[in-house]
């Protein structure tokens, strides 16, 4: 591990390569959070950066007791990566933008069909949950945002493998020459925020005590969110296969924003994740920016317990988003923002996004892999070079 997991605090750790910049503001918002009643230790990733009081793209391991706002309000947001039979040779960008269109809107009664008729589970898969909506006492009304994106830092997008750095893996289903993957990084949408903000009208940012009968209660809508933000993610990859009249497969889904039951420093416990990825699954994509790569990376499981078992969840912000504009504006302004850095295509007609969500705005994600690698968190598999990057027709939200 070396010199890549360094103390910051009393049982804080930060995970990153030395020379890696974590600004100030982030290292400070992950000390404070050991104030907290009940907080084990806290571990910084190597995409920290500060948050709305708290850090984004850190885990923190709390015991008797949990904290919802340390999640945030995009309970479950999370990364799917789907294998499709898009051709990756002699790529049409204007023919697959057409196809693509606007996701911004709802679902019409005939796409919906349409989907149903290319996906079968459909159906059931919405039934179930809205049934668990209703369970843990929500309103199922909710389903009426999916499928859809968001703002921020949500996005879909159509990669190509670059690079295969493990020959070893080659064989994998997501490693195909041949064909375009497809990735999807959402959450769940306004109703995360809508239960975030109900705990902390009633609590505060006391936390809950575990085992009470308000902890359950927020346990039981947790994990509602978190089943609203998968289906949302997988409905938004076939609305887009379906537009493209192709079959996919969806091979990975993880979620980087939750709190969960786990057992660490020999204790159980309660692992908070925001942004971050957890070690499971056998295989894992830390996406790049717009104009980087992504990365497709294998957890080392006998490692976890340095980092709560918790991995980066992308390149990280290098600036917060007011910034941005006055940072870069000469330097975009009279340019076509729909032309990605490494010849994709980018489709984001929210002016304000087209400063907050450059390139520039985020570290390197070679930085912060190397980080996780000399860390001993993480093997390199395979690098993608994204082809077309949807964020929004202007319409969003």
């Amino acid at each position: 591990m070396g010199n890549f997991i360094s103390r910051v605090a009393d049982r804080a750790t930060l995970v990153a390569a030395p020379r890696l910049w974590i600004e100030g503001a982030a290292i400070q918002q992950l000390s404070k959070t050991l104030e907290l009643p009940g907080m084990v230790r806290a571990v910084g990733m190597p995409d920290l950066h500060p948050g709305r009081g708290y850090p984004i793209g850190a885990a923190f391991f709390t015991a008797g007791r949990f904290y919802p706002a340390l999640v945030g309000g995009d309970i479950g947001c999370g990364v799917s990566v789907w294998t499709t039979e898009l051709p990756a040779a002699k790529v049409k960008l204007d023919k697959l933008d057409k196809l693509v269109g606007n996701l911004d809107g709802p679902l019409t009664g005939e796409e919906r069909q349409h989907m149903a008729e290319a996906y079968p589970e459909l159906d059931a898969r919405v039934a179930q949950v809205e049934q668990a909506l209703a369970d843990a006492g929500l309103d199922p009304g909710w389903m009426r945002a999916a499928p859809s994106l968001g703002s921020g830092n949500h996005f879909l997008e159509l990669q190509r493998l670059e690079d295969v750095l493990d020959p070893d893996a080659a064989d994998d289903k997501v490693l195909n020459t041949k064909h375009l993957n497809l990735v999807v990084h959402t959450g769940s949408r306004g109703l995360g925020g809508a239960i975030l903000r109900e705990h902390v009208e009633q609590f505060g940012h006391r936390g809950l005590a575990e085992g009470t009968p308000e902890a359950l209660d927020y346990v039981r809508r947790h994990q509602a969110a978190v089943a609203f933000a998968e289906l949302n993610r997988w409905l938004v990859a076939v609305r887009v296969l379906v537009r493209l009249g192709v079959e996919g497969s969806q091979r990975l889904d993880v979620n980087h924003n939750t709190v969960t039951r786990e057992r660490f420093d020999g204790a159980d416990g309660w692992v908070h994740r925001k942004g971050a990825t957890p070690m499971s699954g056998e295989l894992v994509l830390i996406p790049g920016s717009r104009d980087h790569f992504s990365y497709l990376v294998r957890p080392i499981g006998e490692a976890s317990e340095s980092s709560l078992g918790s991995l980066a969840h992308g390149a990280g912000r290098k600036w917060m988003r007011a910034d941005c504009k006055a940072r870069l504006g000469r330097h975009i302004k009279g340019k076509d923002v729909s032309k990605g850095a490494l010849g994709s295509r980018i489709i984001c007609n929210d002016k304000d996004l087209v400063y907050e969500e450059a390139g520039a705005a985020y570290k390197p994600i070679d930085t912060v892999i190397d980080s996780l690698v000399g860390a001993g968190l993480v093997e390199a598999v395979a690098s993608f070079r994204p082809v077309l990057t949807y964020k929004t027709r202007g319409e969003c939200c």
